[in-house]
């Protein structure tokens, strides 16, 4: 929504005035669309608990799909408010159920030694997505039908899940779910034609680490599900506070705030958005080498101290709009903003919380965690047009202090996952039932057959 926001006939046709006597109301609209959207992630957040183990994550995925083609036709034709927000409730529950599977379903079916990589594509193409629907934005600028500019820029966004529901079709489900039910020979076929190392004739990689999934998961059998009983057990508890907290000291750097309210030039946005793709990659490159941990707690000071310098610049700006070096200033924090947002939180709060839960409720703890991120946002966006018309750069000192203080946290309390397998991750959290692939392969081969 943040470039149909920079187009003036979306709030002509909705008869929205930024400016005059019904400056509150549209204000309180513009909040209203960011707050529904959040509302909808967490709806969607809490089916997933549910849909991802029942219905598989291939299925779900292309369930998925069609909410979002929905959503998307509501949004493009609205004629009335109340249909573009209907919109925008179903655009975020398709939107909280997918930033639950697709990294999820990356985590299951990647390598350990590049699922950091591998997890991380799901941040670099979300905001290659944000990137398209910035150029979009722009060219939909000289359209010469009013109506046009933005519900073309509404419609858009039914291609990319459209292709993604038509493309699942050929994706395997993921091998750890197909354990789970009894289907063990076809994961290891998936196992081996994902996971195929040369030299590796007889396949036994991906036979060891069948039979370490299968350990794993009847060592979880009797382990708690349900969120109570989640929370009942020390280390499961603690991975969910840990997931959750990721996600909301993500969202406490500002980011969707900045997002959707700092009104830039379409041209700028285009570019501040490929930037942060490109960078989104980067950081998936570089995280299996420097761990999570370091660049989650490099990226929160770093936005802090880039957030407490943009506040300084629009304090100063509101008295000298017309001054280029400010100007200039304002648009390199935001410039390193997003560098260091994009290297190091975006796609590493993804990956973090998606391995760090076991198989038997991994689609409930990322579900949990991402509630996290939907609850922060409502909470920092729906109350954002207001808090800036009544205390202005001040807003901005909330995304300073907290990550300031959540990075410590990070650094001192988290532990770093890099390199171990999902199923030896458990070590980490005192489980004291974490199987590794060698001792699989050593002690009870002959007792787990995935065949």
């Amino acid at each position: 929504m943040g470039t149909v926001f920079g187009l003036a006939p979306f709030f002509s046709y909705f008869n929205l005035d930024l400016t005059g006597p019904g400056a509150d109301y549209a204000n309180s609209m513009i909040g209203a669309t960011n707050g529904l959207f959040s509302a909808g992630g967490i709806i969607g957040c809490l089916l997933m608990t549910k849909l991802a183990d029942e219905f598989g994550r291939k299925r779900t995925i292309q369930g998925i799909c069609a909410v979002c083609v929905v959503s998307v036709i509501f949004q493009a034709a609205a004629v009335h408010v109340a249909m573009l927000l209907l919109g925008r409730f179903l655009n975020g529950l398709g939107s909280g159920m997918m930033n639950v599977i697709i990294p999820l379903y990356q985590s299951e079916v990647a390598p350990p030694h590049i699922r950091g990589r591998m997890v991380g594509a799901h941040g670099f193409c979300l905001v290659l997505g944000y990137n398209f629907a910035a150029w979009t934005g722009l060219g939909c600028y000289f359209a010469t039908n009013p109506q046009m500019q933005w519900r073309l820029c509404l419609a858009l966004p039914a291609v990319a899940p459209g292709i993604l529901g038509l493309g699942s079709s050929f994706i395997p489900e993921s091998p750890r779910l197909l354990v789970t039910q009894d289907r063990g020979t076809e994961a290891l076929d998936i196992l081996t034609k994902l996971h195929h190392q040369p030299g590796d004739l007889n396949n036994e990689a991906a036979q060891s680490e069948c039979r370490a999934i299968k350990a794993q998961l009847m060592t979880e059998s009797n382990e708690p599900k349900s969120f109570v009983g989640i929370m009942r057990k020390p280390s499961y508890r603690k991975r969910l506070l840990i997931g959750i907290f990721i996600q909301c000291i993500a969202q406490s750097t500002g980011v969707l705030v900045i997002n959707n309210y700092r009104y830039l030039p379409l041209l700028l946005y285009g570019v501040y958005t490929a930037w942060a793709a490109f960078l989104n990659w980067v950081g998936a490159m570089f995280v299996d080498k420097f761990g999570r941990i370091l660049m989650l707690t490099v990226g929160l000071v770093g936005c802090a101290l880039m957030v407490a310098g943009e506040a300084a610049i629009v304090a100063v700006a509101a008295e000298n709009k017309n001054n280029h070096a400010i100007n200039a200033a304002g648009v390199f924090f935001l410039s390193v903003f997003v560098t260091l947002y994009a290297t190091c939180i975006d796609a590493i709060s993804y990956i973090y919380c998606t391995e760090i839960f076991p198989t038997s409720i991994r689609a409930k703890g990322v579900s949990y965690s991402v509630i996290g991120l939907f609850i922060m946002t409502l909470i920092y966006t729906q109350p954002a047009p207001i808090a800036f018309a009544q205390v202005g750069w001040k807003y901005y000192l909330v995304f300073v202090i907290v990550p300031l203080l959540g990075a410590p946290v990070v650094y001192f309390m988290f532990p770093e996952t890099k390199g171990l397998s999902l199923e030896e991750i458990g070590t980490l959290f005192d489980d004291g039932n974490e199987t590794s692939t060698v001792e699989i392969r050593e002690d009870v081969a002959e007792k787990l057959d995935c065949f």
